[in-house]
């Protein structure tokens, strides 16, 4: 890490709606870097086309500025948030707790945002009903999340990029036709949602990424 890395402007270029702007800004707020946001609504007819000319190639978001570097998809964003600027880890120095950290990142990845936000909470919102099959892969998947939730973060003691993760896809969860089951479902989750929400760590952006735009 070097002066010049930890002075340079910091902008991150997102959507409040977005999932993976809202981990972002919450990965940032976690590390305590001051940044601006930029929103940028890819769902517009020339949002696609201003997110590859702020930098990613095919037009998505978050997009990270810091200085001269430009930083696109979240994994690296995240990654280089953790390592680029002083402040708390962000990423568990045992291989366990990395591992967990890492298995709930790619459950939000590959089942949270695919079943719960998309397949879930979209047609709840459109006044749609999902498929059966899907109600019930949602409630398993909030079981697995329940059974690797640590105490009182997701990973032990301090905040990892698994919550910023979680965290970023908490409102359209609660949102989803498996909502009302949470806090039964998952019950050890619902315990760190709470605490999550009342932590200055979360409280800072709290309410702007639970906003829409």
């Amino acid at each position: 890490m070097t002066t010049a890395q930890t002075s340079d402007q910091v902008t991150l270029i997102g959507a409040d709606y977005s999932v993976y702007s809202r981990i972002a800004r919450i990965a940032l707020n976690l590390k305590g870097v001051t940044f601006d946001f930029v929103p940028l609504d890819v769902f517009a007819a020339d949002g696609p086309e201003k997110a590859r000319l702020a930098g990613h190639p095919f037009g998505k978001v978050p997009i990270l500025r810091h200085g001269k570097r430009v930083v696109f998809e979240t994994l690296a964003i995240t990654r280089y948030i953790d390592q680029a600027f002083e402040g708390p880890q962000l990423q568990p120095q045992n291989p366990v707790d990395r591992a967990r950290m890492n298995q709930i990142i790619s459950l939000v990845d590959t089942q949270v945002y695919p079943v719960l936000d998309w397949g879930l909470h979209v047609p709840k919102s459109e006044g749609r009903n999902p498929a059966p099959e899907m109600i019930e892969k949602g409630r398993a998947i909030l079981t697995v999340l329940d059974e690797l939730a640590a105490n009182p973060w997701l990973c032990g003691t301090h905040p990892t990029l698994a919550d910023a993760y979680l965290a970023g896809s908490m409102e359209y969860v609660l949102d989803s036709a498996v909502g009302d089951f949470f806090p039964q479902q998952a019950p050890r989750l619902w315990n760190w949602w709470q605490h999550a929400q009342s932590s200055p760590h979360l409280s800072r952006d709290h309410a702007a990424f639970l906003k829409r735009p």
